[in-house]
């Protein structure tokens, strides 16, 4: 690992994951219902505040990005390996909490599948992707970046919190009660 990578243009470089991760979360979205993508990206009850800092997480995630498609991955390393278990843990991760979120039936609190270990297991899986292209980069600053952007998105996290207790009400506090924001270790 190293502080600050040099950076380049190269068909070996962290785009490659990033691309392929996006990829399949876009063809995820296409493929899911129209309100399941809706309320996936529902907004509605966030206050300013909460607003100002996901676009301000946002702009650090635009950097963070910038970085890891100019970084070459570390061919040959040992954390390349690392990073690409990550990676992988992470994308299999992100597709199964998607599907439990799609399969939940609209009007309920998505208490099913990974979110029976996690109320985010979304983000805590797309954290550990983004974290193994970090590490397959070998960059301390991506994964600085990253540290920032996900303590940014905490923020973001609990404003859907607030917004599913106005909308679940009892179901979802005791939900809460019962499963840990972000991960239980037994």
């Amino acid at each position: 690992m190293e502080l600050f990578p040099e950076l380049g243009l190269g068909w070996l470089n962290g785009w490659l994951p990033l691309g392929f991760l996006y990829l399949i979360f876009g063809i995820l979205l296409a493929i899911f219902p129209k309100d399941v993508v809706k309320r996936l990206y529902d907004k509605s009850g966030w206050r300013p505040r909460p607003r100002i800092l996901r676009i301000t997480g946002k702009l650090f995630a635009v950097v963070l990005f910038g970085l890891i498609i100019f970084t070459p991955l570390k061919v040959g390393d040992n954390v390349l390996i690392l990073g690409g278990i990550l990676f992988a843990l992470g994308l299999v991760g992100f597709a199964i909490a998607l599907f439990n979120f799609k399969n939940t039936p609209f009007g309920q609190p998505v208490a099913r599948g990974l979110y029976r270990v996690s109320r985010n297991p979304q983000i805590l899986a797309l954290s550990i992707s983004l974290l193994g292209i970090c590490i397959a980069a070998g960059s301390w600053v991506t994964t600085f970046l990253l540290v920032v952007t996900q303590l940014f998105s905490h923020a973001r996290i609990l404003s859907e919190e607030k917004s599913c207790l106005k909308q679940y009400g009892d179901s979802y506090r005791n939900y809460i009660k019962r499963v840990p924001r972000y991960f239980r270790f037994r």
